[in-house]
């Protein structure tokens, strides 16, 4: 499944962060959250780069955030699509 379908609904941080890594290929589809947990519950480059990336892909208006009640992405399929019109 595509990242458009993995963030349909939003999504907490750290599970979209996941989903990221899934379809860059950091991790496999055989690999659950629990196993990878550490990566985003820690401080270190991997995590904070994929941190980083769902704040670049909201900037870039392919994800859309909500900080209430907790920090959630999900996809904007009317971001996305403007986003490959401006590209």
């Amino acid at each position: 499944m595509a990242l458009p379908e993995k963030l349909a609904q939003w999504e907490d941080w750290d599970g979209a962060a996941f989903e990221v890594g899934r379809a860059l290929g950091i991790f496999d589809e055989e690999d659950s959250f629990t196993s990878v947990k550490r990566v985003f519950w820690t401080n270190n480059p991997l995590g904070n780069a994929l941190h980083e990336v769902l704040h670049q892909l909201t900037a870039a208006g392919v994800l859309e955030l909500q900080d209430e009640p907790d920090m959630q992405f999900r996809w904007s399929a009317s971001g996305a699509a403007e986003a490959k019109k401006a590209g």
